[in-house]
C-alpha cells in the first residue's frame, strides 16, 4: 500500500482518482486547491503525488518547482489537458516524473503510479521527524519540542518552521518562505513573514544561548 496525495480542483475527477486508487489498496489524501496541495506535499509523507497542472489559485508547476527546490524527491505524476509536446516537456523539466494527458484512462493512471512506486528504492520514504540541535518537529503529529519542552505552535508557524528546518544552514529570503508556505506570489509590502519569524524566535531561541533562528542582514533568515 502506498500513501498518495492527489492535488486536483475538479471534484468529479478527484473523486474518480481517489476511488480508483483506494480500490487498488492505496491510502489517498485529496487537496482541492494549490495552496492546500503545496502545504501537504511539503510534509514529505507521501510515496507519490498526482498533480493537476491547471489549478485556479496556484500553477501546478510552481508547486513542483518548490518541492524540488527544497530537495523533496517524492515522485510526481503531472496530469493536465495541456497536451502539446512543449508543454509536456516543460512539466517533466520542472521536476515531474511522468506526464499524463487528460482525459485519461484510470487503468493507465494506476499503471503509471505503480511504475513510480516500483522505481523508488525501498526505504526511500523521507524522515517524519526533522531535527536541528535540540529542536525536533514531528511531521505526522505536528508536534514540536525543544529538548524536553513541548512548543505550542500555530499551524502556519509549524509550516514556516518545517520549511526552515528542511533548509537548515541555508539563507532563506522572505519570498522563498512566503511562496513555499502560503503558496502564492510574495507581496513585498507585507510584514507577514517578519511577524511569524518573530513569534517563532520567541519560542525556539533560548536566552543566553546561540539563536537557532537568525536574521541575515539584507538577505533573509537562517535556521541553524
Amino acid at each position: 500500500m502506498a500513501h498518495i496525495l492527489t492535488i486536483e480542483d475538479d471534484p468529479l475527477i478527484a473523486d474518480h482518482i481517489a476511488h480508483t486508487l483506494r480500490a487498488a489498496g492505496h491510502q489517498i489524501d485529496v487537496a482541492r486547491t494549490g495552496r492546500d496541495g503545496m502545504a501537504r506535499a511539503m510534509s514529505a509523507n507521501y510515496d507519490v503525488v498526482t498533480l493537476d497542472r491547471m489549478l485556479p489559485d496556484l500553477d501546478g508547476l510552481t508547486i513542483l518547482a518548490t518541492m524540488r527546490g527544497v530537495g523533496l524527491d517524492t515522485p510526481v505524476l503531472v496530469m493536465s489537458a495541456m497536451s502539446g509536446v512543449d508543454q509536456r516537456i516543460e512539466g517533466l523539466r520542472a521536476g515531474g516524473d511522468d506526464y499524463l494527458v487528460k482525459p485519461f484512462s484510470l487503468e493507465e493512471m494506476c499503471a503509471r503510479i505503480d511504475v513510480l512506486i516500483r522505481r523508488r528504492p525501498r526505504g526511500a520514504r523521507v524522515e517524519t521527524v526533522l531535527r536541528a540541535g535540540e529542536l525536533a518537529l514531528d511531521l505526522v503529529r505536528r508536534r514540536a519540542t525543544l529538548g524536553a519542552r513541548e512548543l505550542t505552535l500555530l499551524p502556519t508557524e509549524s509550516r514556516v518552521l518545517e520549511f526552515m528546518m528542511r533548509n537548515a544552514g541555508r539563507v532563506l529570503t522572505r519570498t522563498m518562505i512566503f511562496e513555499a508556505v502560503w503558496g502564492c506570489r510574495f507581496d513585498p509590502g507585507t510584514n507577514l513573514i517578519d511577524v511569524h519569524i518573530g513569534r517563532l524566535r520567541k519560542k525556539v531561541n533560548r536566552p543566553g544561548a546561540a539563536p537557532l533562528i537568525r536574521t541575515i542582514r539584507g538577505s533573509g533568515y537562517m535556521l541553524g
